[in-house]
């Protein structure tokens, strides 16, 4: 059917502009579009303001946010295309400081030896590894066994022995750490409950959903 001056022109959104911010609406583009055209600046910010309280009451929950206001202003400025020249009570923002991509933060990619007990452990013992021998190491180490021996019953059996943990250490040091002979670690207690992250918070009443660990009662002196 072919058109002629008696047919309705039909428009649509995804044949006209992208929006720059979806959520204020076609209708505020539209506004501050006509902001442009107004000769007078005194007028012309005065409309703005208009244009901004409009805004406001379209996206509410910008409120939630601190200095809210600045924010609103600085949103007119990046629809009208950081074009728009006003008395603002905020200073316009830089679009390339607004527009700048964020600079990528470097990801290890290579594997993890051991998952149960995370990557940062092997940042821990790199370090110790360059500790000199004595009383101080001892600790360091210690207190690095109890905490893997607490990841370990976290993510897999529900006991086990320091010589295993033991074994891990000197394994994932490459055997830069010799754990001293006859060291003990500190006795878990029957009480105690390893659950995994996000897995005990009991949603629904159902408590304590997660996987349950308890130690158990005796050292596990080294041989």
């Amino acid at each position: 059917m072919e058109a002629n001056e008696h047919s309705i022109k039909l428009y649509y959104n995804t044949e006209s502009e992208k929006l720059k911010m979806p959520e204020y609406g076609r209708n505020v583009l539209k506004m501050v579009e006509q902001l442009r055209l107004i000769e007078d600046r005194t007028k012309r910010s005065e409309q703005a303001a208009a244009v901004v309280r409009t805004m406001e009451l379209l996206n509410p929950q910008v409120h939630q946010q601190e200095d809210w206001a600045h924010k609103l202003w600085d949103h007119l400025y990046m629809i009208a295309g950081y074009d728009l020249e006003i008395d603002a009570p905020f200073a316009p923002p830089l679009q390339t400081d607004v527009e700048s991509r964020p600079i990528p933060i470097p990801l290890k990619t290579d594997r993890v030896r051991y998952r149960h007990y995370g990557r940062n452990i092997e940042s821990i013992i790199d370090l110790i590894a360059t500790e000199p021998e004595g009383e101080v190491k001892t600790a360091m180490i210690r207190s690095l066994a109890i905490y893997m021996r607490q990841q370990y019953l976290i993510w897999n059996k529900d006991s086990v022995a320091d010589a295993t943990i033991f074994q891990d250490i000197e394994k994932l040091s490459e055997g830069r750490i010799r754990v001293p002979e006859g060291l003990e670690l500190t006795r878990i207690s029957e009480d105690t409950t390893f659950a995994r992250p996000m897995m005990n918070l009991g949603f629904g009443g159902n408590k304590g959903f997660g996987s349950q660990r308890k130690g158990y009662g005796k050292k596990n002196k080294r041989k």
